[in-house]
């Protein structure tokens, strides 16, 4: 890892990195509006951003001056990986200079054939400078791509795919787990929902903690008040 690398891992150590995504359809969609929730959380005190797409990204970069975690979702009815899941996905990220970047990093199958091991290497190969995260659901998941050389392991997939279907709240168990067989640094994201539970990550042994629904997504956050007002009328 290059001191650009080194950097990075520094300035988001033990800090709070704010998700600013919207898919089309939600009320918060567009390229302008991801770059204004940046710019908040920058005012607000978070050391980094989370973004999907070559259009966010761009707008944001030009709002913040924070460490970007990209990402490239790509949705398709024939495959279960959506992040980042092909080397071109990844490719058009870098381009926009994001410092990080993260991909889908289990074993389920993925557009023409590519695995983890064969993006990671070609991002080495024309991209040396990015840092890559490896995103994981379960232990097993995570012990596998270890010796792969990913420079951050995140737990973003926990709760999210089969294999971790059980996980309803921030995994802390996983995020101890994972600390105690490696020093790469850890992720912690998903299912994050309090100011206490980030603390308690941290504390688990994550680097750096990534919240993005309780922060950015409105129309979820009015909905926990209304239902929560709902069950005391109840």
């Amino acid at each position: 890892m290059n001191q650009r690398g080194k950097d990075v891992l520094e300035k988001i150590k033990g800090k709070l990195i704010v998700s600013c995504q919207a898919r089309v359809g939600w009320p918060m969609y567009g390229a302008d509006i991801m770059a204004a929730f940046a710019a908040a959380a920058e005012q607000g005190g978070a050391a980094g951003i989370r973004a999907t797409g070559v259009d966010n990204i761009i707008r944001i970069r030009e709002k913040v001056h924070l460490p970007i975690i990209g990402i490239n979702k790509q949705f398709s009815d024939e495959y279960e990986v959506y992040i980042t899941p092909t080397y071109q996905s990844a490719a058009d990220i870098l381009e926009t200079g994001a410092e990080i970047i993260a991909l889908d990093a289990t074993p389920r199958r993925r557009p023409g054939g590519e695995t983890p091991e064969e993006i990671l290497r070609q991002i080495r190969e024309h991209y040396p400078d990015a840092l890559v995260m490896g995103e994981i659901s379960t232990l097993e998941e995570a012990e596998r791509i270890i010796p792969m050389g990913f420079d951050l392991i995140s737990t973003t997939l926990s709760g999210y795919t089969r294999e971790s279907q059980e996980v309803k709240a921030v995994n802390l168990d996983l995020i101890r787990q994972i600390h105690a067989i490696t020093d790469i640094p850890i992720i912690a994201e998903g299912k994050i929902r309090c100011e206490q539970e980030a603390v308690e990550a941290l504390k688990a042994g994550a680097h750096a903690v990534v919240v993005g629904t309780s922060i950015t997504r409105p129309e979820i956050i009015t909905e926990r008040y209304v239902e929560a007002i709902r069950e005391a009328e109840d």
